[in-house]
């Protein structure tokens, strides 16, 4: 055989289409990042095989909560419009502000990114926004895999997903048990379109073509439309804080308001038998969504059960405490809206919108 035959020619991991080099590059790109978002707790961080992590002991019976989710289809703009530096912040707050519903802090939260061929540059924007969106929520990054698997995707391409894993006294887990009727419900403006529906959003935009508006909300947009994920983490964390949940009073229910909208989230935290009625107008419609529902043409219901339409995160609060749980929210920055009451069910739907 010959020197050259494919045979006996040495293959390198390199050859094959994994770059080891860039990898620990990476890594080192990483460290600094993930150190900006350490808190009490963190044991051993990024590098090791496993992260460890404490549960701090000012909690009596910590009760772990855990959530993963990914961004979706929004990456699918990312590539093409080449931004990358917010999509980790929606990563963290799909599964950070999952864990906030029952009341839990949370603590620290690991990725995954996978991609067909390392792209240092876009791997460390992507990161960035992670360690970024961990701060926001104040929880530590503390692991993750970046997984380079050639043939797997196509060039410039990736995807990512998330966990998060937080903590909460067991005495004060939200279960949405002590909802009745007379509740208010709040509602917390959303930043945007944040991560669900973007298969439609993409509709609209191949839709609308070389009609698209140059602004949306006083922003560029591509910058409206990209707009990450609010974390409502430390608001209404300190919220609760102020108005934990003790029988008829306080806060005592909280939904995300993600894939299925207002329509199929606000049920998820009812007990059986009560129904949300919601104000129509009671909040405003932006710009970006009024361009959505105009440009998808699709009535009021299939924006509620498709979009957040402008609310990201709600509230139930017992009438007495609405007031001052509206003024905590505002003082922590947040947007609120009282947008509904609790009501018996009846044979009508689990939420209303009239």
């Amino acid at each position: 055989m010959s020197a050259a035959d494919p045979i006996t020619t040495p293959l390198s991991y390199k050859d094959a289409g994994v770059d080891i080099a860039a990898g620990d590059a990476l890594v080192e790109r990483i460290k600094p990042l993930a150190r900006k978002t350490l808190r009490e707790g963190v044991l051993a961080g990024i590098g090791g095989f496993g992260a460890l992590f404490e549960v701090p002991r000012r909690y009596r019976e910590p009760v772990l909560v855990s959530g993963t989710d990914g961004v979706g289809t929004k990456l699918k703009l990312a590539f093409e419009w080449n931004m990358h530096d917010t999509v980790g912040i929606d990563l963290v707050a799909m599964s950070a502000n999952d864990v906030l519903v029952q009341g839990a802090e949370p603590l620290f939260f690991l990725d995954y990114f996978a991609c067909g061929k390392l792209d240092v540059d876009t791997a460390a924007a992507v990161v960035g926004g992670i360690a970024r969106g961990c701060e926001l929520a104040g929880c530590a990054l503390i692991g993750g895999e970046t997984a380079e698997m050639p043939g797997m995707y196509p060039p410039g391409e990736y995807d990512l997903a998330g966990f998060a894993v937080g903590a909460v006294e067991k005495s004060q887990i939200l279960t949405g048990q002590n909802v009745q009727a007379g509740d208010v419900v709040l509602g917390l403006a959303s930043s945007g379109v944040h991560s669900n529906g973007f298969s439609l959003v993409r509709k609209c935009l191949e839709r609308a073509a070389a009609q698209l508006p140059a602004t949306l909300d006083g922003k560029p947009l591509r910058a409206a439309i990209m707009e990450p994920t609010r974390l409502y983490v430390k608001s209404v964390l300190a919220a609760l804080a102020q108005h934990p949940a003790q029988g008829s009073r306080g806060i005592k229910a909280l939904a995300h308001i993600t894939g299925g909208g207002l329509l199929e989230n606000i049920p998820r935290v009812l007990p059986e038998g009560l129904a949300a009625h919601l104000v129509k107008g009671s909040w405003p419609q932006t710009e970006l969504f009024a361009w959505l529902q105009q440009t998808a043409g699709i009535n009021d219901v299939e924006m509620s059960r498709t979009f957040n339409n402008g609310i990201g995160m709600v509230v139930i609060v017992a009438e007495a405490d609405a007031d001052a749980a509206s003024s905590t929210l505002r003082a922590a920055g947040e947007q609120v809206y009282r947008i509904g009451r609790i009501a018996a069910r009846g044979a009508g739907a689990a939420v209303v919108v009239a």
